[in-house]
């Protein structure tokens, strides 16, 4: 995991509102999309940002591609701001 990669993803607060619509479980992009007043290639681009972070991870089904969260990442950031903090 690319901490500079995971930050700038972070750093931006329509990417903040993507992370938090999908927290309640795998959107297509155009679910995601609705969310917003952007284009769907500004929404491509955001995930595209998040993809390349390691924060989501998509997959194909059907014809439609699913976006979910990559907890994996999500915890090893949150495990490294604890240990910072004094936390176990």
């Amino acid at each position: 995991m690319s901490f500079q990669a995971t930050f700038k993803a972070l750093s931006d607060p329509t990417r903040r509102a993507i992370l938090d619509l999908l927290k309640d479980g795998a959107k297509t992009a155009g679910e995601i999309g609705s969310s917003f007043d952007m284009t769907g290639a500004t929404v491509s681009h955001h995930l595209s940002v998040l993809k390349e972070a390691g924060l989501i991870s998509d997959e194909r089904r059907g014809k439609y591609i699913c976006y979910e969260l990559n907890l994996s990442i999500l915890d090893e950031i949150t495990g490294w701001i604890a240990g910072l903090k004094g936390d176990n």
